[in-house]
């Protein structure tokens, strides 16, 4: 197989991803992220690494956004957000976490290929995700990548997607040099 080949069959995965996702899920999700006091973000693995940059993206937005595990994130709160992005719905760690966002009164929002699963019965609100996860084989899904590949690509994405109609949303100007105003400068 040829690296373009490849690559023509990734983008048509996640073509198909984003073509069975229902977009008024990620329009509550806007909404919740707007209403919300803080957002927090947590993931595991490659998951991890996009919600992560969902979250940077939010902060240079003016939200105030925060993953969760950093030695800097505080105790989340009532009018909080948790956004979880977990592709089985059902790590350990993740479904600990989800239940003491409950406990607190937070709301929780899941991102995944799995809504029934532990933190999608949990979940205030859900955005699914339809690709393929090696972790749940049986779903019929195919996939020419490994792992779940397609899954965190369809969440890095997607939360580009938001952001990108979050700032549509904001005032009028550069939005490039409103994100820059909030980007790292120590580097």
């Amino acid at each position: 197989m040829q690296i373009k080949e490849i690559l023509s069959d990734i983008t048509a995965e996640l073509d198909r991803t984003f073509e069975a996702m229902d977009e008024a899920q990620i329009e509550e999700l806007e909404r919740r992220i707007v209403a919300a006091d803080r957002v927090f973000v947590a993931a595991a693995g490659r998951s991890l690494l996009a919600i992560r940059g969902f979250a940077m993206r939010l902060m240079h937005f003016g939200y105030t956004a925060y993953v969760v595990g950093e030695t800097v994130t505080p105790a989340i709160c009532p009018g909080d957000l948790l956004i979880i992005a977990s592709g089985s719905g059902s790590t350990g760690s993740l479904v600990v976490m989800a239940e003491k966002c409950k406990k607190v009164g937070t709301d929780l929002a899941l991102i995944t290929t799995r809504p029934d699963s532990p933190i999608g019965h949990l979940a205030d609100h859900i955005v699914h995700l339809e690709a393929y996860t090696a972790k749940l084989p049986g779903s019929g899904i195919k996939s020419v990548q490994l792992g779940g590949s397609t899954f965190e690509q369809g969440v890095l994405i997607m939360g580009d997607a938001i952001i990108v109609d979050l700032a549509a949303q904001g005032a009028d100007g550069d939005k490039n040099a409103e994100l820059m105003t909030r980007h790292a400068n120590l580097e």
